[in-house]
C-alpha cells in the first residue's frame, strides 16, 4: 500500500539521505565530481526531502540568489518512486515557502537543455505547474 508524501525542509546535512537517491539515477547523475558538488551542496544549503513512511523518495534544493527569486539547484526522484507524485510535490512545497518569503521568481531548467548527449527519457516529462515558469514570475 502506497502512503501519502511528506515533505521536509531540512536546514543543512541533507547529502547521507539524498546520496542514494543520486546514486540511483545514473542516466541522470553519472558523472561522480558533479555528485560530489550536488552533496556538498545539499550539506550546506536549505533542502526539501520527499518521504514514503519512513523512506526518502526525492529531494529538491533550491538557489536563492535575492530574496525575490530562486531556482532548482538540484532535484531528484528515486526511480522506484516516478510517476507518483513526488518531484510535483517537493516544487509544491518550494513554491508555497518561497511565497511565505514574498519571492517573485522560482525557475527550473531541464538538464536535457545542456547535454550533447541525446538521452529518452521514459519515466519524465516537463509538466506544467502552476506558479512555476521558465523565467517568469509567482503569481
Amino acid at each position: 500500500m502506497t502512503q501519502a508524501i511528506h515533505i521536509d525542509y531540512q536546514l543543512s546535512g541533507a547529502a547521507g539521505v539524498c546520496r542514494p537517491i543520486l546514486l540511483a539515477l545514473p542516466a541522470w547523475f553519472g558523472i561522480e565530481s558533479a555528485n560530489q558538488h550536488y552533496l556538498e551542496y545539499v550539506d550546506a544549503n536549505p533542502t526539501f526531502i520527499a518521504y514514503n513512511g519512513d523512506t526518502a523518495t526525492g529531494f529538491l534544493s533550491l538557489a536563492q540568489p535575492f530574496p525575490q527569486s530562486a531556482e532548482i539547484y538540484v532535484m531528484a526522484v528515486h526511480p522506484e518512486h516516478h510517476r507518483q507524485g513526488v518531484g510535483r510535490a517537493l516544487v509544491a512545497a518550494a513554491e508555497a515557502h518561497l511565497r511565505q518569503q514574498d519571492a517573485r521568481f522560482f525557475t527550473g531548467q531541464d538538464a536535457e537543455r545542456h547535454t550533447s548527449q541525446p538521452r529518452v527519457r521514459t519515466d519524465a516529462a516537463i509538466l506544467p505547474v502552476d506558479g512555476l515558469c521558465s523565467a517568469g514570475g509567482l503569481p
